[in-house]
């Protein structure tokens, strides 16, 4: 007991830096593929052929692979098979390509939410907009976008909460976040050998992230309510 205690807090500092670079890495998909996925979405509904059919394969191609090979791939593709490591080294370039991996993985799941809840909007109330003289583009953030948002919430929130989790797998890239800060301890880290006990440290923060979003998505989904 008295070791656990002095181990106790040079495993929960461990713990909060990885937990912070997990956050980083969370926020940061977050803004790049929340705007990315609505762009996504529009390539698929496009009229154009063309654009729709190359932007739906993309989406097939990312949503049917792992990310983990997703980002072995774009971590090592360029150094090893191109001979230009645009990554660079370190954790500043381990932590650009693992946010450029989740950016594009999420996109194309957030796309293919996007294009549900537009799709889901009857198509008589862009009739009834144009009636009344509005251009599309009213029609859009007037109508369309409040009505998406709400059929949205639920599927976006299961997707955000999955992120959470999902960035545990950063550390297949030697990315140094709160997993790989709690199964250093087990290798050897700051004196301290053979313990697991940080692992379950571990969930304790992805339970407490997740607890806090899913009372966030909650009183969204509230105030949403509405458009009932």
């Amino acid at each position: 007991m008295e070791q656990f205690l002095e181990q106790l807090p040079i495993v929960i500092q461990a713990l909060n830096v990885g937990f912070l670079q997990t956050l980083k890495l969370f926020f940061v998909t977050l803004i790049g593929a929340i705007p990315l996925g609505l762009v996504i979405a529009f390539g698929s509904m496009s009229r154009f052929k063309p654009l729709s059919s190359v932007v739906k394969i993309i989406v097939w191609i990312v949503r049917g692979t792992p990310l983990m090979i997703q980002l072995l791939i774009i971590y090592y593709f360029p150094g090893l098979v191109l001979g230009n490591p645009i990554w660079g080294g370190g954790e500043t370039g381990r932590f650009l390509a693992a946010s450029v991996s989740f950016i594009l993985n999420y996109a194309c799941y957030f796309s293919e939410i996007y294009r549900g809840g537009i799709q889901g909007v009857p198509v008589g109330q862009e009739e009834a907009g144009l009636v009344l003289g509005m251009t599309k583009r009213q029609i859009f953030f007037k109508v369309t976008l409040l009505q998406m948002i709400k059929r949205i919430v639920p599927p976006m929130s299961n997707e955000i909460i999955t992120l959470v989790k999902d960035t545990s797998l950063a550390r297949i890239i030697a990315l140094q976040e709160i997993i790989w800060a709690g199964q250093a301890f087990m290798k050897g880290s700051q004196g301290i050998s053979g313990a697991i006990w940080p692992l379950f440290f571990t969930a304790v923060y992805y339970l407490i992230c997740n607890g806090i979003l899913t009372v966030l998505f909650g009183r969204l989904e509230k105030k949403l309510s509405y458009f009932k």
